[in-house]
């Protein structure tokens, strides 16, 4: 089965240094298979005939030996990701001034985000739930600063277990997917 591992939280603004080629080595060496990586954001594609539970225990006990940090993940297959995608409201694919994509991290309250959105009064914005993400829309880049994603949303504490990735990085992602024979 092939996996799209994402990190929370590393290689932002000199804190919390992970290199991609090190994590690399250290998921071959715990016996995941044709690993690589995409930019220095923590984007990391790898095989694996072990289950998805499986997986997420050994990337995090590795994780948790490796760095003196918490470091939250994602881990979604291929089929799950591209789904996802094939999923999305029209809006995504429109011209928005701003795209993210919030992925639930690993064991995370799903529900704490769920209830957040659903009790906010966006402005300018949409969003859309998905089974492994929320999936945010910006339409003014000149009204962004009033946004519910930017004035209350880094406030909550699920937010530092989301780990976001702009539109562009999760369609390169998507693409990189799909070619992959």
């Amino acid at each position: 089965m092939r996996y799209i591992l994402l990190l929370r939280g590393i290689n932002v603004g000199g804190k919390n240094k992970v290199e991609m080629r090190e994590l690399s080595a250290l998921l071959t060496a715990a016996g995941f298979e044709e690993v690589g990586s995409y930019i220095n954001s923590g984007n990391l594609f790898f095989s694996s005939a072990e289950a998805k539970e499986s997986c997420i225990s050994k990337i995090r006990a590795l994780l948790e030996a490796k760095y003196d940090f918490p470091i939250p993940f994602a881990l979604l297959t291929k089929e799950e990701y591209l789904e996802e995608r094939d999923a999305l409201p029209q809006w995504w694919h429109e011209e928005m001034a701003r795209r993210d994509v919030l992925f639930y991290a690993c064991g995370m309250d799903t529900d704490r985000i769920r209830d957040f959105i659903e009790k906010a009064a966006l402005y300018n914005e949409v969003v859309h739930l998905g089974r492994h993400a929320v999936f945010w829309g910006k339409y003014d880049e000149a009204e962004y600063l009033k946004t519910i994603y930017h004035k209350k949303l880094m406030k909550q504490a699920f937010y530092r277990e989301v780990t976001i990735r702009n539109g562009n990085t999760y369609e390169k992602i998507a693409a990189i997917l799909e070619n992959e024979t």
